[in-house]
């Protein structure tokens, strides 16, 4: 007979699992990088468009970033897929970091002048999309590579966290930054996290493709497509949070939310708030390396996400708005965990570039979308209407695909064709309940 665990074990049990980063040297290279970029650049995330705002003072040229990015990241996002499969993705995301840095620099340049210049700001987000489009597929494909099979939930619970920790720290400090020391100086931070990251990079492992797979193509990109296009799983996680950030992504207009309220001192928080539930749960998030259903997480956390959305727009109260931001956040998160596992758990290593150039398009061109629409809602309808009636859509909207690719719920690690035939070839599955 087995005695019940104590409450020391069932506290670590719920502790993030921590074996990517014992196992893989290169994932602890790249998850410092990470941890040190993210701040810079969400540093600059908050900055610009405060910038645009105390330019224009209208909410449409702040969520016209959203048009701006948009092409860039389709082009270049599935561009990017295909390099990532025919390159060294070391080059790619080194090379990249390293253009991300000089656009940083542009900010700088154009915040230090005295009268500074609108287009620059434009010009600048389309040049990060660009890049960013170019150095997602091989970063995210490079973890199925240095990471092994079984720790890949545990590996994105990780990168998460990183991720929360810029996304939290970045804003707040980036609101008191550009409140009392200017635009320029949060811009600063931005280019010295870039160099640091630059070296970092450069102590990476090479890490050259599969297999031959020739020149980046149109018809490799095509391949691709065609393969997710024939695996209504991967269809499910793709259109789910497309239309969960197209629906309900208010970021852009936070600002007017803060003024709406008469709480200008929240904007910072507000940014923040949804990481702040996004943390809470990566900390506790040890159960979910032992879950092998992770369909149902993509669904209840998207379904999660855009309640909490639609609750924020609805109440006036900001410490409630604040509080259904980060359940927000926590929901986003569950729904990323998902859609990440099932990702490296069940696409071939020789498509695998390719296909994160599909997944770039779903979680980047959502939000940049979802920019748009909040912000043609907002002067349309008022700011508070386009949040809670985005949450609701959301709502809708993942319920309605759930239904039409319902393989996406009965989705199961052990059994599923894809999991089971990479788990075959060599590749081991997760264990779990």
């Amino acid at each position: 007979m087995t005695s019940a665990p104590s409450p020391a074990g069932q506290l670590a049990a719920l502790l993030p699992d921590l074996s990517p980063l014992r196992s893989s040297a290169d994932f602890r290279l790249l998850w410092i990088q990470g941890l040190v970029t993210y701040f810079g650049s969400f540093m600059a995330l908050i900055a610009l468009p405060l910038q645009i705002k105390e330019l224009t003072g209208s909410p449409l040229a702040v969520g016209a970033m959203g048009a701006v990015e948009l092409v860039p990241l389709v082009v270049f996002g599935l561009y990017g897929g295909a390099l990532a499969d025919s390159a060294d993705r070391r080059k790619v995301i080194l090379g990249t970091e390293a253009g991300l840095g000089l656009l940083a620099l542009v900010l700088l340049v154009n915040a230090a002048l005295p009268d500074p210049m609108l287009w620059p700001l434009y010009l600048v987000a389309g040049g990060v999309s660009a890049l960013s489009g170019l150095q997602r597929p091989a970063l995210d494909s490079l973890m199925a590579r240095i990471v092994p099979h079984e720790q890949q939930t545990a590996a994105a619970t990780l990168n998460s966290l990183r991720w929360q920790f810029g996304a939290i720290t970045g804003p707040a400090v980036a609101g008191l930054v550009v409140a009392y020391a200017g635009h320029a100086t949060a811009y600063t931070v931005t280019v010295v996290t870039f160099a640091v990251s630059v070296l970092l990079c450069l102590r990476l492992a090479p890490a050259p493709p599969a297999q031959d797979n020739g020149k980046p193509s149109l018809r490799g990109i095509a391949e691709g497509a065609r393969y997710a296009w024939s695996r209504p799983v991967l269809l499910g996680t793709y259109a789910v949070d497309l239309a969960a950030m197209f629906f309900a992504f208010p970021n852009t207009i936070f600002p007017f939310l803060a003024d709406e309220l008469d709480a200008d001192w929240s904007l910072g928080l507000m940014y923040a708030a949804g990481s702040v539930g996004s943390l809470v749960l990566g900390l506790t998030s040890g159960w979910t390396s032992r879950v092998r259903r992770h369909g149902l997480f993509v669904v209840f956390g998207a379904a999660a996400w855009g309640l909490a959305i639609a609750a924020a727009g609805w109440f006036t109260d900001v410490w409630l708005v604040l509080v259904c931001l980060a359940v927000a956040g926590a929901g986003d998160m569950l729904s990323g965990l998902g859609r990440s596992t099932i990702w490296n758990q069940t696409i071939p290593e020789e498509l695998r570039g390719r296909l994160a150039g599909i997944e770039v398009l779903s979680y980047g061109v959502g939000p940049q979308l979802g920019q748009v629409r909040a912000g043609a809602m907002a002067g349309w309808t008022g700011t508070r209407s386009a949040i809670w009636g985005g949450g609701v859509a959301c709502l809708a909207s993942v319920a309605l695909l759930t239904a039409a690719l319902p393989k996406l719920l009965t989705y199961d690690s052990e059994t599923d064709e894809d999991a089971v035939r990479r788990r075959e070839a060599g590749e081991a599955s997760p264990s779990g309940v």
